[in-house]
């Protein structure tokens, strides 16, 4: 019954972390696991806590600095970006009308749904402006008069 009782709660941690994507919650969950193949071999409850202890705080102590290293974007590690974070950055030419509510845009051959960074600025076609950032499939755009990156 305890085995069952530590799986529930690794299940909880493990949803729990998918909504906090802090990378931490989850090695509790690890933990839990551990705990429930303890309880599983007839461990008693003190030997249990003991394994839940020592897993999460070994899995948090090993595992979450490699994680969290190959999470960083690729401008801080010094890679090559590529998908979204290759756009944010680049030029764009304006294809209809951009404000803060809509427009479109055209980046290296491709159609973007766009939007201007402070929501007040308007861009007309054929104008260049630079891709600030992408939230979803909408680039957010801002005049482009930063020099080239």
């Amino acid at each position: 019954m305890e085995a069952v009782l530590w799986i529930v709660l690794g299940i909880a941690l493990a949803i729990a972390e998918a909504f906090t994507a802090t990378f931490l919650i989850i090695f509790f969950g690890i933990g839990a696991f551990a705990a429930a193949g303890a309880a599983a071999l007839g461990a008693p409850l003190l030997v249990q806590v003991i394994v839940f202890a020592l897993v999460s705080g070994l899995s948090v102590g090993a595992l979450r600095p490699i994680i969290l290293r190959h999470a960083k974007p690729a401008l801080e590690t010094g890679d090559t970006p590529f998908g979204i974070e290759a756009i944010e950055g680049t030029h764009a030419t304006v294809l209809e009308e951009v404000d803060g509510a809509h427009g479109m845009i055209k980046i290296d051959g491709e159609h973007w749904q766009a939007r201007s960074f402070d929501g007040h600025e308007k861009y007309l076609p054929g104008e260049r402006v630079r891709v600030i950032k992408v939230n979803g499939a909408t680039a957010i755009v801002w005049r482009d008069d930063l020099p080239n990156i």
